[in-house]
């Protein structure tokens, strides 16, 4: 499994969730403490928001995020409204590479995954054969998590360029109606994981998802408050849970121990709105 972390408000440098917190992504790439295996060592990826661009930037690599330099640089200087940060663990049987590292990107749309789809080899071909010529051409890599991400863009195409919360949480629920239907008839018995983060910029949305049992889902946790900091390599959101805050944080363990950090409920999902209004709802396929 991996571990990711998505940050929405008001600009801040990409160090301050990346690099400089007590329990930062890079950390938990080589430190993880709530999954079983703590190393995510199988390349990273980032991708962030600028003004006066609809598509986000990416930045992504193969190498260990604890080892990679470049990171730390781009990290130390570059800010942004909207941060999708990603350390990847390497599903068994699928290959390490750029092409599967993530963010994944498609047009203003970005997207990560932390799990696994079970019985990915098995609803590969029939996945690819349902989808569009666009989404089709868009996959460039052998990964599970891409391949919903194709899903998940076919299903958002009649919504156009600005879907909103609402026609994202639409498109998730029916492209894993669409998985699961694959499963059953052709991997049955498999179980699916599926902790993932999808937003344009403005509005997004995060799940944490299993058809295993409850206990087994992969942990996933939000803060929202009025801004937040790190200083001195001490993460805090200010004024945590305010209802008119102007941060939202998701990640797959809390950056530092400060108030404020809850777990997303299994098989819910968190809807963030561009005025960052959240809401939690349940999956329901």
């Amino acid at each position: 499994m991996c571990r990711f972390t998505f940050y929405k408000g008001k600009p801040l440098l990409l160090a301050a969730l990346v690099t400089e917190p007590e329990h930062s992504l890079i950390h938990q790439s080589a430190h993880a403490r709530e999954r079983d295996e703590p190393l995510n060592g199988d390349g990273f990826g980032v991708a962030w928001y600028s003004e006066g661009h609809d598509e986000p930037a990416l930045f992504r690599s193969v190498t260990p995020a604890w080892s990679n330099q470049n990171l730390r640089e781009l990290a130390r200087v570059t800010a942004s409204h909207c941060v999708l940060a990603h350390v990847r663990a390497a599903t068994q049987g699928l290959q390490v590479g750029e092409p599967n590292c993530h963010p994944f990107r498609c047009g203003p749309l970005a997207f990560m995954h932390n799990g696994d789809i079970g019985g990915f080899a098995a609803i590969r071909r029939p996945l690819l054969a349902g989808l569009s010529d666009a989404a089709f051409a868009g996959i460039r890599g052998s990964t599970d998590s891409e391949h919903f991400f194709a899903l998940l863009c076919d299903e958002l195409a009649p919504a156009g360029t600005t879907p909103g919360s609402a026609a994202m949480a639409a498109a998730l629920r029916r492209a894993l109606a669409r998985i699961l239907d694959l499963g059953a008839r052709h991997a049955p018995g498999e179980y699916v994981y599926l902790n993932a983060v999808l937003t344009d910029g403005e509005a997004a949305i995060a799940c944490r998802f299993t058809t295993d049992v409850p206990e087994n889902a992969d942990t996933l946790y939000a803060n929202r408050g009025r801004r937040y900091v790190c200083e001195n390599g001490i993460g805090r959101m200010l004024d945590p849970g305010e209802a008119n805050g102007s941060a939202v944080l998701v990640s797959s363990e809390p950056l530092s121990g400060d108030a404020g950090w809850e777990a997303i409920p299994v098989n819910h999902l968190l809807r963030l709105e561009p005025n960052l209004s959240l809401a939690i709802e349940p999956v329901s396929p």
